[in-house]
């Protein structure tokens, strides 16, 4: 059926290795899933592919994947509608793959809480780098055939007046009020944090929530700063810790 989704593990792999990561990709032109499916499979990515907006959120809400690739035109649910609804009940990574390269399309994308935006014409090797560093940052857990957790050691919760942000399970609370963070967001804010009443650079901290020579520009930055604000206002109203230094970045308010 058109709107069934279609689920492609790697052929030949020996028992007891930890599973692909699931990438569902969402968009109404077949070819390019088509082409992008094979591309991510070729890497070792397991595939879902989804003809419409509708059938993608249904599905991803039922059996969520570890990332989206969606497009934003699309019948039935266009990619906006799909990742407002998806943020009601999920942070899991998105990433808008479109034909629209408009400047307002772009920040109404990432004000919604999209990790990242790639324009078509696009090249493959690019997306399948972004993929991965979002997939990185995101700290996924793969527990092997034992059970048991990685070794690593897991990074210092982070305190500072009423803020509390714990990495290790990408978990953040304001007066003891929880706020949900993309990955992209959470990154972001973690680098502020980390030197309250330092002032940031948009370029430190695109180096801090974007890795593996992913270019973004300082649009984007700014974007994901008012949905950081947004969130916190709406706990908050009164929230006022990230702070803007004009011409130069932003800081985090230490109390």
């Amino acid at each position: 059926m058109a709107n069934s989704p279609a689920e492609n593990a790697q052929p030949g792999d020996p028992p007891g290795i930890s599973q692909p990561h699931i990438i569902a990709l969402v968009d109404d032109d077949r070819n390019i899933l088509t082409t992008v499916s094979i591309a991510l499979q070729t890497e070792g990515f397991a595939t879902r592919l989804y003809y419409d907006g509708a059938a993608a959120l249904k599905a991803m809400l039922d059996n969520p994947p570890d990332l989206a690739v969606c497009d934003i035109k699309m019948p039935r649910m266009d990619g906006f509608e799909l990742l407002r609804r998806l943020r009601e009940k999920s942070d899991m990574p998105v990433i808008f793959l479109t034909s629209k390269d408009d400047e307002a399309d772009e920040a109404q994308g990432l004000s919604l809480g999209a990790d990242d935006y790639i324009a078509k014409p696009f090249s493959q090797r690019l997306l399948i780098a972004r993929i991965r560093a979002i997939l990185r940052r995101s700290e996924i857990v793969r527990r092997d055939p034992a059970g048991e957790e990685p070794a690593d050691p897991l990074p210092d919760p982070i305190r500072r007046g009423r803020l509390a942000m714990d990495p290790a399970r990408h978990q953040v609370d304001w007066q003891g009020a929880p706020v949900s963070l993309t990955v992209t967001e959470f990154l972001i804010l973690e680098a502020l944090a980390l030197r309250p009443g330092v002032v940031k650079t948009r370029n430190q901290l695109m180096d801090a929530a974007y890795h593996d020579d992913v270019f973004v520009d300082d649009r984007t930055i700014d974007s994901h700063i008012k949905r950081l604000r947004r969130k916190f206002r709406a706990v908050d109203p009164q929230f006022s810790a990230i702070e803007t230094l004009y011409g130069a970045g932003y800081s985090f308010a230490d109390e």
